[in-house]
């Protein structure tokens, strides 16, 4: 600018018209605030209408069905079942026999060998012999007709049947329908062999019960039958014999009553335990799901409010004390919002930096045109359209360092990381270099720790890019009789390399700002403009990209004089 104001003071006698201020940038649309606190506010309250959120169902229903499952097993009970049933067709026999023997051996009548059963007494020793067991017995003869029955008696009009009627139902409502429920439950639950049905005739008659018609033939026969509302009734056949004469078979029944009632005791017993476990891990699991579902509901409304707001007061909670899965989504999510407000803040300092050094240039050639368009002198002109023709390069290159910057996290992002040895893209970039210098040029001197392993991670063009930056710049500084020596070697797990130039130095107060963007401190006598001051600024990008780091300092000889400067580049290794 000092350029052009002299030329300016020059031409004009008065000061030239002030540039029109740069229109501002019309700010990008947002959601208006209404509408925001509307999208929150719903997202909210549907949170809120939930009862259960689905994850604490999940939890619920699986915890669940791990106890629901053996309990199930349980209360199926075939193999208890069955073995109360052998016991019950056991004691019947064990009664049909003494029963058959008290009747073989006191209720028949005839001569020796055609003896038979006397129908009178045998009735009546029936009747009274099942008086304690209340069982059923009935007594069918050898031609198959039914000559005793324990529930028919003989009255003055005829035969009386008997008829055990049910319990009477002294339980209350809930008991009853507790009842109803639990025989509901046992319906569903699957069966075992499938057992035929109870028919009892008017007239009986020993064909139509097989176990008689095998009693009758000398054995004892037991059967299990359904009473075709889900009970049983179980039977065991027995001969009546005298001196090994079939003279009858007696038949012992008995209702599945007791058994019923046993399995019943064991199932709501069971049902009991279950109950009480279903309680203890419906609220062990609303715990555990409160202790899971509460911080990620909290986590998914402070990322909503994040997103949806407008300023840094919502936070994300932290619960890295916990020391779990939780706490660790927890810290991410944290780390990861505080990465996205540093990377907002990078882009808008990146903009106001971006702005401010393109209006230097603009404002030069701005002026440098308005000015022009007012002389007539060609000599006058023509200076002024080589400063146009400077700001329009410099503004040139500057948009490509630019462009070259914004793209830079992008493609760190994408690219392929390989290993690189960085002994030999030092000896390729010192190579390159030597190649093309000028007999005046400063030297370049690589030493390279050729018995350490010198191999990085990273991508091999941006690497290359970092030297190439730092060896321009110590070329740019050095003397023409200078040396600039480049450094390799080990230490621990990462990788020191050493860029050293003999030139000015840095100014001791700008060793940090040096990496800054836009910032220039360049050799005196260099043409102004020719760097956009982003060069250091995209090698401290790429080093850290790759997890190392980048330091400047100033080499000093004994009395304590700057001899130099001295960049520090730190990679881990590979």
């Amino acid at each position: 600018m000092s350029r052009l104001a002299a030329m300016t003071a020059e031409i004009e006698t008065g000061r030239l018209r002030p540039a029109p201020p740069a229109a501002a940038a019309a700010p990008r649309p947002s959601p208006p605030v209404r509408e925001t606190l509307a999208a929150v506010g719903h997202a909210e309250t549907v949170r809120r209408r939930r009862l259960l959120s689905p994850l604490t169902r999940r939890i619920l229903l699986l915890n669940a069905l791990a106890i629901a499952i053996p309990v199930v097993g349980l209360l199926y009970l075939d193999a208890y079942r069955n073995s109360l049933i052998e016991s019950e067709l056991k004691s019947l026999r064990i009664e049909g026999e003494l029963f058959a023997g008290a009747l073989g051996s006191s209720g028949v009548t005839g001569d020796l060998g055609e003896e038979e059963l006397g129908p009178e007494f045998t009735r009546k020793t029936v009747r009274r012999l099942v008086e304690a067991s209340k069982n059923r017995a009935r007594v069918f003869l050898p031609d198959g007709s039914l000559t005793a029955d324990s529930y028919r008696l003989m009255g003055p009009g005829g035969q009386v049947q008997i008829e055990i009627l049910p319990p009477i139902q002294t339980g209350d409502r809930l008991s009853q329908l507790a009842t109803d429920l639990y025989d509901w439950v046992v319906g569903l639950l699957p069966r075992g062999r499938k057992l035929p049905v109870y028919r009892e005739a008017a007239e009986q008659h020993a064909s139509d019960y097989p176990e008689v018609a095998e009693a009758l033939t000398g054995e004892v026969a037991e059967q299990v039958r359904d009473d075709g509302d889900g009970g049983l009734v179980l039977s065991v056949a027995v001969p009546v014999q005298r001196y090994r004469q079939v003279l009858g078979a007696l038949l012992l029944s008995a209702d599945g009553d007791t058994i019923d009632q046993a399995v019943r005791t064991i199932r709501l017993d069971v049902l009991k335990v279950f109950g009480i476990a279903l309680a203890v891990t419906t609220l062990l699991s609303l715990y555990l799901a409160g202790t899971i579902v509460r911080p990620i509901v909290k986590l998914a409304e402070s990322a909503d409010r994040v997103r949806h707001g407008h300023r840094r007061q919502t936070t994300i909670p932290d619960f890295s004390r916990r020391g779990d899965e939780i706490g660790n989504l927890s810290g991410a999510l944290r780390d990861m919002t505080d990465a996205l407000w540093q990377r907002m803040d990078a882009i808008e300092r990146f903009a106001a930096d971006v702005a401010h050094e393109i209006k230097n240039p603009l404002t030069s050639l701005r002026s440098a045109v308005e000015t022009v368009a007012r002389i007539d002198d060609p000599g006058q002109q023509r200076r002024l359209m080589s400063i146009i023709l400077d700001d329009v390069q410099r503004l040139d290159r500057l948009i490509s360092d630019i462009s070259n910057a914004s793209r830079l996290d992008a493609e760190l992002s994408r690219a392929e990381i390989d290993p690189i040895d960085l002994g030999q893209l030092l000896a390729a970039l010192t190579d390159s270099y030597d190649a093309t210098a000028a007999p005046d040029s400063p030297r370049l001197r690589l030493e390279v720790a050729e018995h350490h392993r010198l191999v990085v991670a990273g991508i091999g063009g941006r690497l290359a890019q970092v030297f190439r930056n730092l060896i321009d710049n110590a070329l740019s500084f050095s003397p023409p009789d200078g040396e600039i020596r480049i450094k390799v070697r080990r230490e621990g797990d990462t990788i020191r390399t050493i860029v050293s130039d003999q030139g000015p130095g840095i100014p001791p107060d700008k060793v940090t700002a040096i990496f800054d963007r836009f910032y220039s401190e360049r050799p005196a006598g260099e043409k102004f403009g020719t760097h956009s001051g982003l060069g250091l600024s995209i090698s401290k990008q790429i080093v850290e990209a790759h997890g190392g780091q980048i330091v400047a300092e100033n080499r000093t000889d004994d009395s304590g004089r700057i001899t130099g400067a001295r960049f520090i580049v730190t990679l881990p290794l590979a």
